[in-house]
């Protein structure tokens, strides 16, 4: 007889887990102890080999469950109790455990499906949930509640808080009502502290304050600004307590709201009570993801929200009025007294990653500020901290483009993924090796149907590019939901004169460029080549690429293009970028303004940066090594990208306050203890501080996109591997090119002094990449070489050979 299809989900072994148990015929059969032979359902026994026992209603061949049974499993103790079709749980039902944890809701096709109440057992960390179900995991709205008063209710999509209208209240008080991902707060949200009555309205990323934002204080206090994972970045406004707010700041305020910078908060829990009546207009208990054993009640891991640091002890960061945190309280400080608050002044300043670099004072009685220049002065400030590029939304030109873009991305990555992997192979290069699929709109067998135009679609070489991407630690599901999932790409202005077309995904990690059909055929030629170079030095610089396609709609132009990684995708804002070649014709930046986003060229380039002299070498012999492969393919006019963050430029200064001996070219080196000791007491430094990397350091090390190669060593920690340390922010991994820390000196002149030069000194972090390695030195780059070396002085071009 064929076994009772809830065996198929785990529940014939206390020890397995969902999935691993396969199906059917991993089970052995049972024979019936007892059963009733009839037409239609009959009661009856079965007893299964391993000593499981089903009994209840059975079809007519009496090896069947059908209608309502009971199941108990051998050696466990487990029972469900409920309604079974075709030998799987189906309908209402109730399953028991041996810890005490008890399910009872809707089954479908022998999963948790539907409408259902889940309560932990006493060994738990979290309560109960209740709220629909899919496939065994948590699904639509539901509420789930923790051990230690925490509750959390919302939507959710496979076991994860996912969309707006979220509500997390923790058992103190303090409340977030927003959007969520993933589980973490992220969109927008507003989070208020029951223990101090502060409260943040503003953007979210993976649980930390991202974007803009206003923190209000107790005490009527407010800061609008914009905030870096946590950290105050940017300008913002300063409201002292007790102040009336002008009329012309108040619509300014209104004004983001209404445009969405802000998070409307009537708006949110307007959505989150519609949520709920949609739900029933239940109250139930609830949170967190939860893949779920059938045998065996879910994971025990904290129910916490997963961030940097847990819910309760940001809270307290955020909230313990340190200099340049989070939520930031050096302006509390300044509102202690009650009496004259009329005379403080409204203040804008400016802070680099929770630094406070720069104040100014803005309602001087003696120079009122009229709304006009406000709102140009505000507007300005939103400028100066938008994410690069144009998000492609219906009606942009590049609509179709994108979705035909995605859709053949998920469709290579879809095929390719449950191939074995092997090793390349000759055959796996040429043209010999691509292959063509029509997508139709209406969809066909092998293809979905979707919104954009007819297209082919064209995949170069897709077992070299799955290898170079998993040789590049790019996780399969992340490539494909960074590019393809439900977030736009966003188009880039092309930085060069190419003419090339630029994406980025919605996470920044992926860059996405249109190629010239000449530069294809230079990546499929030395893509052997390629392919041997980086697998032989994984420090090399050269632009890591992840895929090869083509795009040909029904009715327009075709498109090749390669996907990339995005070189500046980093937890720390990269504050100057410079595009370098090493010639001087047309080697500088026409922009008047300068922003955070804006490519600058050899010329423009008057910073002097100082690296660990074995740091130094290193990076000049790698240098090297990938420009002698270059120019072996014949390769030319690629450029030297580099881009820096920096973090205070009085570091130098301030180091002289602290005990150890500081030259004045080396970085600071803690050992793992004196590290963990200047965390935990916040003593944050304004520079940067390599720290000894020690061996229980795995997963607390923020570790890039696309990392991949040997660590540096410092000689200042006797030639250990180092992290760098970034005070407050984060512990990064070092790599050649990746999370350098430097130091950066800038001559500037005074205007007032004469024009007397003086030297301004940075902290810095360095990125540093070789890109545009797909021109080769062609018959018409020759001509225009002999050209411009006789109207230009040959030494300041960039066309020259190899």
């Amino acid at each position: 007889m064929t076994p009772p299809a809830v065996l198929t989900n785990g529940l014939e072994d206390p020890c397995h887990s969902p999935g691993t148990n396969g199906g059917p015929d991993h089970h052995p059969k049972a024979s019936a102890s007892r059963t009733t032979s009839a037409s239609g359902p009959k009661a009856g026994e079965l007893t299964l080999p391993n000593g499981d026992i089903y009994s209840g209603m059975l079809l007519s061949g009496g090896d069947i469950p059908e209608g309502t049974g009971r199941y108990v499993w051998s050696g466990s103790s487990c029972v469900y109790d409920g309604g079974w079709r075709q030998g799987m749980r189906h309908g209402h039902g109730r399953t028991l455990w041996p810890p005490g944890a008890v399910y009872e809701g809707e089954y479908s096709a022998g999963y948790m499906d539907g409408e259902g109440t889940y309560v932990a057992g006493p060994d738990s960390s979290w309560s109960s949930y209740k709220g629909g179900w899919k496939l065994d995991r948590k699904h639509g709205h539901g509420v789930q509640t923790y051990c230690n008063g925490d509750v959390c209710e919302g939507p959710w999509v496979q076991g994860q808080m996912e969309g707006d209208g979220c509500r997390y209240m923790w058992a103190n008080g303090s409340t977030y009502v927003g959007a969520m991902r993933n589980g973490l707060m992220s969109g927008k949200g507003v989070l208020t502290w029951s223990a101090t009555g502060d409260s943040f309205q503003g953007n979210w990323l993976d649980g930390a304050m991202h974007g803009h934002g206003l923190y209000t204080w107790k005490d009527g206090g407010c800061y609008v600004g914009t905030w870096t994972r946590g950290f105050k970045d940017g300008k913002g406004t300063f409201y002292p307590k007790c102040s009336r707010l002008p009329a012309a700041h108040e619509l300014y305020i209104d004004d983001l709201r209404k445009r969405g910078v802000l998070p409307d908060t009537s708006n949110i829990l307007q959505h989150q009570a519609d949520q709920k009546s949609a739900a029933g207009g239940a109250s139930f208990p609830s949170r967190r993801n939860l893949s779920f054993d059938q045998q065996r009640p879910p994971s025990k891991k904290r129910p916490s929200l997963q961030r940097r640091w847990s819910i309760g002890v940001t809270i307290e960061r955020i909230t313990r009025h340190e200099p340049g945190g989070a939520g930031g309280s050096d302006e509390t400080n300044g509102c202690e007294d009650t009496a004259g608050s009329n005379s403080f002044p409204i203040l804008e300043r400016e802070y680099a990653q929770g630094v406070l670099i720069s104040e100014v004072v803005l309602n001087n009685k003696s120079c009122p500020e009229s709304s006009k220049k406000l709102r140009r002065r505000q507007s300005k400030m939103m400028r100066d901290v938008k994410r690069p590029g144009e998000a492609i939304i219906k009606g942009h030109r590049s609509y179709d483009l994108m979705l035909c873009l995605q859709l053949g991305i998920r469709y290579t990555v879809g095929k390719i993924t449950p191939i074995q992997r092997r090793e390349v192979r000759a055959s796996d290069y040429g043209p010999n090796a691509s292959f063509w699929m029509n997508f139709p709109k209406d969809g066909s067998r092998l293809t979905p149907s979707h919104r954009a135009v007819d297209f082919k679609w064209k995949d170069y070489c897709p077992m070299v590019f799955r290898n170079l991407r998993e040789m590049f630690k790019i996780d399969t599901a992340d490539y494909m939901i960074s590019i393809c999932g439900s977030d736009a790409l966003r188009e880039l202005s092309s930085p060069g004169k190419s003419g090339s077309i630029f994406f980025l995904s919605q996470d920044d990690r992926f860059m996405i460029k249109t190629l010239r059909k000449s530069e294809v055929q230079v990546l499929l030629r030395m893509l052997p080549h390629y392919y041997r170079h980086v697998h032989t030095y994984e420090n090399t610089l050269v632009t890591k690429f992840f895929g090869l396609h083509r795009v040909k709609p029904s009715s327009g132009q075709k498109f090749q293009f390669v996907v990339m990684g995005n070189m500046f995708c980093t937890e720390l804002r990269i504050h100057r970028r410079f595009d370098l070649k090493g010639s001087s014709l047309g080697r500088s930046t026409d922009k008047i303004k300068i922003d955070e986003n804006t490519t600058l060229k050899d010329l423009d380039l008057n910073y002097s940066f100082y690296l660990e002299p074995s740091w130094r070498d290193a990076l000049l012999k790698q240098i090297e090594t990938d420009s002698e492969f270059l120019r072996n393919h014949g390769i030319m006019d690629y450029s030297l990208l580099l881009g820096f963050h920096y973090r205070a430029r009085q570091s130098l200064q301030g180091r002289a306050s602290f005990h150890e001996n500081i030259l004045p070219d080396k970085l600071t080196v803690l050992s793992e203890q004196d590290a963990a000791e200047e965390d935990s007491t916040h003593n944050c430094r304004e520079g940067l501080v390599l720290v000894q990397r020690g061996s229980d350091q795995k997963g607390k090390v923020a570790v890039g996109p696309h990392i991949r190669g040997s660590r540096l060593r410092s000689s200042s920690a006797c030639f250990e591997e180092v992290d760098l340390l970034l005070p407050g922010t984060a512990r990064l991994q070092i790599q050649l090119g990746v999370n350098m820390p430097a130091r950066a000196e800038k001559e500037e002149k005074q205007a007032e002094d004469g024009g007397k030069s003086f030297r301004q000194v940075y902290d810095v972090v360095l990125y540093i990449g070789i890109i545009d390695i797909l021109q080769d030195y062609s018959m018409r780059k020759k001509i225009e070489h002999g050209y411009k070396s006789i109207k230009y002085n040959p030494l300041s071009i960039s066309v020259v050979e190899p």
